[in-house]
């Protein structure tokens, strides 16, 4: 199997679940969310797995074609750079994390945009071929 089919597949229900679960039990996943933007291991950890994640993709799927593909590429680099600010400027993915997730309806909106993210992967990684 290719490896974009791979991660599409592995991705895509992955981020389907997480935004279920987030619309579903949104007071809970709000909680959460507060409790992990605070320093302390949890925090660290986070950053050091989506680090390893990513990197896990970016040297299995380091691809820049224009086709959906990139998709996954992107979201490869983004964890990359993501656990790595969590790890050395923790800080500042505080603060940025914060911002992001400020209020109920930007949850909601980041609860869609996972869940669309994930349809789409899930859709490309599991459609029958010709």
């Amino acid at each position: 199997m290719e490896r974009s089919l791979f991660l599409a597949r592995l991705l895509g229900p992955t981020f389907v679940a997480i935004a279920v679960g987030m619309l579903v039990n949104l007071g809970m996943y709000q909680t959460m969310i507060a409790e992990a933007l605070h320093p302390g291991i949890v925090f660290y950890l986070s950053g050091l797995l989506s680090l390893l994640a990513g990197l896990a993709i970016v040297n299995l799927h380091n691809r820049w074609q224009a086709d959906w593909r990139v998709i996954i590429t992107v979201l490869g680099w983004l964890m990359t750079i993501g656990g790595i600010i969590r790890i050395v400027l923790p800080q500042v993915a505080i603060a940025v994390g914060s911002t992001i997730y400020s209020g109920r309806a930007s949850a909601i909106v980041a609860a869609l945009i996972i869940g669309t993210l994930g349809a789409f992967l899930s859709f490309k990684g599991y459609r029958r071929r010709a």
